[in-house]
C-alpha cells in the first residue's frame, strides 16, 4: 500500500471528467497509459479554475527550453505538474531526473547533484555521474531548491548560465545537456532578501513561474482525487476495492488540507485498511473536527500548526509516523516544529 502514486492515478482519458467517485474509478480502469503509446499526457485529474490555470501555463511553456520555477505549498501536487510539463515537451521521450534538495545532507548534496571523479575525496575510489548527467536529453526537477547550500548554488547558476559544469574533483567542464524544472514551497524573494537565496540565481530559476493552488482552493477536484487514489489501492498487492460514504466524502470536501494532495492520500490510505466491509465512513478518516480545526479564524499557519499538534498527538510523538500522515517530508517537519516552537527532540 506504499507504492509511489502512479502516473495512472493523475492521467486521464479524453473522457469528461466524472464527478461521482464510483464512476471516477470505473474511467481510471480503461485509461492507457501514455509512456506505453509514446504520447503526452493529454489532461491530469481536476477541472477546478486555478488547478487548470496552472496547467495551462505549464503547457505554455512546456514547447520551450525556459527554465520553469514551480510555487506551492508542500503536496499541492509540483512533481506532477513538473512530470507533466516533460510529458508534453520535445524532451519527454528523455529521463525526468527527481532530487529533492532539502533530502539529502550539506556534503552529500553536491555530489549528488554533479558527480565526482576517483579520488575527488575519501572514499571516492570510482568515478560517478550526477543527477544532471543522468538527466542528460531529459528534465531534471530540483524540489525544495531553497534549501540548497550556497556552494550548490553557485554551481547551479553556471549550469543555468554557460550549460557546463565541473564534476567535484574534475578538472573539464562537462556540458549540460538538461533542461530545469525547479520547486519550492517558500517564497524565492523572501529568501533572497534574507540572503539564503542568490540574487543572480533567482533571476535565472525564475523565468517562468507557475503557482500551484492548494487543495482547499480547488476542492471541486477532491471527489476525483479520491477516486484515483482509491483506484489505486484496490490495484496495489493485497489492495481492496472500497467506497466512501456520502458523509465521509463531504468530510473530505469541508476539511482545510494543511497537507495538500499528499495528505488526502495518507488519509485515504489508511482509511482503506481499517474501514470495514468496503465502506469508509466518516469515522476512518481520522479529521480533525471542521470547527475546532477552523474556528473563527482564516490564519492558514495557525491551522498548519493545529493540524501538526493534532498528528503529534495521534502518533505519540513518533516523527516518521507524522510526517507520513502529513504528506511532508521529515525535514519538513522538522522545521515546522522550529517554527512553531513545538518539541522536535
Amino acid at each position: 500500500m506504499n507504492a509511489p502514486l502512479s502516473d495512472s492515478a493523475f492521467y486521464e482519458s479524453r473522457s469528461p471528467v466524472h464527478r461521482n467517485p464510483t464512476m471516477m474509478a470505473e474511467t481510471a480502469e480503461r485509461r492507457p497509459n501514455w509512456r506505453d503509446t509514446g504520447r503526452a499526457p493529454e489532461r491530469i485529474v481536476g477541472e477546478s479554475l486555478a488547478w487548470r490555470d496552472a496547467l495551462k501555463r505549464a503547457t505554455q511553456v512546456a514547447a520551450t527550453e525556459t527554465t520553469v520555477c514551480l510555487h506551492g505549498e508542500s503536496g499541492s501536487g509540483k512533481e506532477v505538474v513538473a512530470r507533466y510539463l516533460h510529458g508534453v515537451s520535445s524532451r519527454r521521450r528523455g529521463p525526468f531526473v527527481a532530487i529533492n534538495c532539502a533530502a539529502l545532507p550539506e556534503q552529500l548534496l553536491e555530489s549528488e547533484l554533479f558527480g565526482f571523479e576517483r579520488g575527488a575525496f575519501t572514499g571516492a575510489q570510482q568515478f560517478k555521474p550526477g543527477q544532471i548527467e543522468l538527466a542528460a536529453g531529459g528534465v531534471l526537477f530540483l524540489d525544495e531548491i531553497t534549501e540548497m547550500t550556497p556552494s550548490a548554488q553557485a554551481k547551479l547558476l553556471r549550469v543555468l548560465q554557460e550549460r557546463e559544469f565541473m564534476r567535484l574533483g574534475g578538472t573539464r567542464p562537462v556540458k549540460a545537456d538538461v533542461r530545469v524544472v525547479a520547486a519550492t514551497n517558500r517564497n524565492l524573494r523572501d529568501a533572497v532578501a534574507r540572503g539564503e537565496f542568490r540574487a543572480d540565481l533567482y533571476y535565472r530559476v525564475n523565468v517562468f513561474d507557475i503557482h500551484l493552488p492548494p487543495l482547499r482552493h480547488r476542492r471541486d477536484d477532491i471527489s476525483a482525487l479520491a477516486a484515483c487514489f482509491l483506484h489505486e489501492f484496490a490495484q496495489a498487492p493485497g489492495g481492496r476495492r472500497v467506497e466512501l460514504t456520502p458523509e465521509a466524502l463531504d468530510g473530505l470536501l469541508r476539511y482545510e488540507w494543511p497537507g495538500n494532495v499528499r495528505e488526502l492520500r495518507n488519509v485515504l490510505e489508511r482509511a482503506t485498511i481499517i474501514c470495514e466491509n468496503g465502506v469508509i465512513h466518516s469515522g476512518d478518516l481520522s479529521l480533525w473536527p471542521v470547527t475546532q480545526a477552523m474556528g473563527d479564524t482564516t490564519d492558514l499557519e495557525v491551522l498548519e500548526r493545529r493540524a501538526i499538534e493534532r498528528v503529534m498527538r495521534e502518533v505519540d510523538g513518533n516523527k516518521a509516523k507524522a510526517s507520513r500522515h502529513l504528506g511532508i517530508t521529515r525535514t519538513q517537519l522538522y522545521m515546522r516544529l522550529r517554527k512553531y516552537g513545538l518539541e522536535v527532540a
